[in-house]
């Protein structure tokens, strides 16, 4: 008696666009994703104005938000955050420097703050919150508007 072996046929996966096909996944996913610093808890209509510049260097910016809660549970008048939580005007000095502190030293000079008001809210508010920023040291101050077509 003979022994005769059988072979089963293997199906072979050419894994030569393997690679191709993850970097084309991985590419498609960095473009489409949006990374969030904050999660915006005001309702922030901004103004338009005839003269915009663009602001460079991003990271050495902290942004101040002030507008009308979006939720009417926590009130009609006009609120700040700074992050992710609402702020009081006493408190606003506090929150400047502790941003400040975590900046390099070398780059605490070119720090400077960025105003996002709503166009409604009255400047009484905004003045009292460049008052705070005086006295945290934080004289470099710019208002975000959108451009004017």
């Amino acid at each position: 008696m003979s022994k005769f072996t059988i072979r089963k046929p293997t199906a072979t996966v050419s894994t030569a666009s393997l690679p191709d096909i993850v970097f084309m996944l991985l590419f498609f996913f960095m473009v489409v994703t949006v990374f969030r610093d904050q999660q915006l808890l005001l309702r922030v209509d901004l103004p338009r104005a005839s003269q915009v510049q663009k602001l460079r260097h991003r990271s050495l910016i902290s942004e101040i938000y002030i507008g009308q809660p979006r939720e009417a549970a926590l009130g009609a008048s006009p609120a700040i955050q700074i992050n992710d939580a609402f702020i009081r005007l006493d408190q606003v000095q506090v929150a400047v420097r502790q941003l400040v502190t975590h900046t390099p030293e070398d780059q605490r000079g070119r720090r400077s703050t960025s105003l996002k008001v709503d166009q409604k809210v009255e400047m009484g508010i905004v003045g009292d919150v460049k008052t705070e920023l005086r006295k945290a040291e934080q004289y470099q101050l710019h208002y975000v508007a959108l451009p004017a077509y």
